[in-house]
């Protein structure tokens, strides 16, 4: 599964918004179950979200996931169960409040056994409390790099006493950015919860991009073309990673000087992510 840009986010009790969701441009469309479902309407919500995703092939250009209720919870295990009596397969499944390795390795088996033998799940964790930062490398060796974490930096400020302010996740997010990559699998940021701060959000995905991360996850359909935009290659990078890639090719890989700067075999890998995110063979 390739790394998303942007994820946007659909409740899970709003079945007439799910197409437009679809609709909107984003890379991923996540249906939540979880905290944007009150409790009284989690059976129904489930019941429909089952039904939306029956018959709905996979691997469509924008993918489709289910953010499914905590594995410590009943409306957990019903989701787990709905989605083996349904027989539904989303591109993703999306874990809330992930907190060690062995309980997403217990889903997995779930999982398994359920699929029999059938292509696995993605599973993506969210990773928003001190237990699940400080487990973060184990829970990213679970999800493995068909799938990855979610930054769920409301809950962790919550966890932690803090705003939810650049400095105050800092730690959090440089933490991720490392323990995250033990499995190659992909890194997304906590949504911007000012839908209609525009400058705010530009400004927290380069913050973000620049630490690392792969995209930002959306709450408003409006946000997605902002952070597509900035988790794109832009121009000038697609033109230094094709120079490299050309640079490489010529010298046998050896490494060589290109604008007065080495290039050696990591210059070369990081060249050819940045053509690998836009689509572009070298």
């Amino acid at each position: 599964m390739k790394s998303f840009r942007s994820l946007l986010f659909v409740p899970g009790s709003r079945p007439d918004r799910f197409d437009k969701a679809l609709a909107a441009g984003a890379d991923a469309v996540c249906i939540d179950l979880e905290d944007a479902v009150p409790p009284q309407d989690k059976a129904d919500a489930r019941a429909g979200v089952m039904a939306y995703l029956t018959g709905r092939e996979r691997g469509q250009a924008c993918a489709i996931g289910v953010r499914m209720n905590g594995l410590d919870t009943l409306d957990g295990l019903k989701d787990i169960l709905a989605l083996a009596e349904a027989g539904v397969k989303p591109d993703y499944l999306m874990v809330p409040k992930a907190a060690s390795g062995p309980a997403l390795a217990n889903l997995v088996h779930l999982l398994d056994l359920a699929g029999s033998g059938q292509e696995r799940v993605g599973l993506w964790a969210v990773v928003e409390s001190v237990g699940g930062l400080k487990n973060a490398a184990e829970i990213a060796e679970i999800c493995g790099s068909s799938g990855g974490i979610l930054f769920g930096g409301a809950d962790f400020s919550l966890a932690i006493g803090t705003g939810m302010d650049w400095e105050a996740l800092f730690h959090a997010r440089t933490t991720l950015a490392t323990e995250a990559r033990v499995a190659n699998g992909s890194l997304m940021d906590v949504p911007y919860l000012n839908v209609k701060d525009e400058g705010g959000l530009r400004a927290e995905c380069v913050r973000v991009k620049a630490l690392g991360f792969d995209g930002k996850a959306c709450i408003h359909p409006s946000q997605v073309a902002i952070v597509n935009e900035v988790f794109s290659p832009s121009e000038a990078e697609l033109d230094w990673a094709k120079r490299v890639i050309d640079a490489g090719k010529s010298q046998d890989g050896r490494a060589i000087l290109l604008d007065g700067k080495l290039l050696d075999i990591p210059v070369y890998l990081r060249a050819e992510r940045v053509l690998s995110k836009a689509g572009i063979e070298f």
